[in-house]
Parts: C-alpha cells; sequence; structure tokens
C-alpha cells in the first residue's frame, strides 16, 4: 500500500473520530448545566486543535511532495542507495554523518538554493534529527515558492 494512501486511510479514521468528540462536546453543551457547558467547551477544543494538525500535516507533506516531483524531473532527488545500513536498513550513522557533512557545505556554498536545502534537510533525515528535518525543509519550501 502507497504511503498516501495510508495517510489518506488515517486520516479519515482521525476525521470519524474528531466527528465523534464534537458530538460529544455538543451532547455537554446540551445538559445545560455549568459544569457540562464547561466541560463540552474544553472537548470542543480538541477536535478544533486535530482539524488543524490534520490540515497543516497535509498542507506540508503536499508542499514537500511539489518539491520532491520537481527534484526528480531534473533528475537531482537525493541518493542514498550506496551508502551502508545497518541490519535494522536505516542507514549507518557514520554514513549518514559524512553524507549530511557534504550537504552542510553545499546549503553553505549556496544557501538561496532551495535544492541543496532539501537535500540538508533529507540528510537531518536519514541522521534521525527529525526536527530539524522539518525546519530545514520549511526553508525549502520557502525558497522554492520564491522561486517559481
Amino acid at each position: 500500500m502507497k504511503a498516501r494512501n495510508v495517510a489518506l486511510l488515517l486520516t479519515a479514521a482521525l476525521v470519524v473520530y474528531l466527528f465523534l468528540l464534537a458530538d460529544r462536546a455538543f451532547a455537554l453543551f446540551k445538559t445545560g448545566t455549568g459544569v457540562g457547558i464547561a466541560l463540552g467547551a474544553g472537548v470542543l477544543l480538541l477536535p478544533v486543535l486535530g482539524v488543524w494538525v490534520v490540515v497543516t500535516t497535509w498542507r506540508n507533506g503536499l508542499q514537500v511532495q511539489r518539491l520532491s516531483r520537481r527534484l526528480d524531473a531534473e533528475g537531482a532527488l537525493p541518493d542514498v542507495s550506496d551508502l551502508p545500513r545497518r541490519p535494522s536498513g536505516r542507514v549507518d550513522r557514520d554514513a549518514a554523518d559524512a553524507w549530511f557533512e557534504q550537504r552542510r557545505a553545499e546549503v553553505e556554498a549556496d544557501q538561496g538554493n532551495w535544492r541543496v536545502w532539501y537535500k540538508l534537510a533529507y540528510a537531518y533525515d536519514i541522521a534521525g534529527d527529525r526536527r530539524r528535518a522539518r525546519e530545514t525543509m520549511k526553508k525549502a519550501v520557502e525558497l522554492e515558492a520564491a522561486d517559481r
């Protein structure tokens, strides 16, 4: 099953859950008591926050997918297939660090190029630093949007 299909399936399940949670919030509102209304307001915040998270996540995913497609069309997608791997399938830590240093040097040499920022984000990802990978990918998205 493609990752997109899994994401759609999980999003659909989450939407059902958020709908049911909102239904519980409205049931609490209908009690008419102060406590019920206060709890209903608190419970209603959860689906609102959930919708925001889903929309933000999908938007970011689509932006990254757009960049990936552009790089693929240019034949410039990062390739780590030749890097040594652990038995788990993850890239060997030393190899990931060396690959990362190369990508960081590329960014230092050309900070306005979204392509090198994309590759740096990918390097953070294979090194296991997801937080920095997301931050760096945001920079790549911003630069690519300005490049269009």
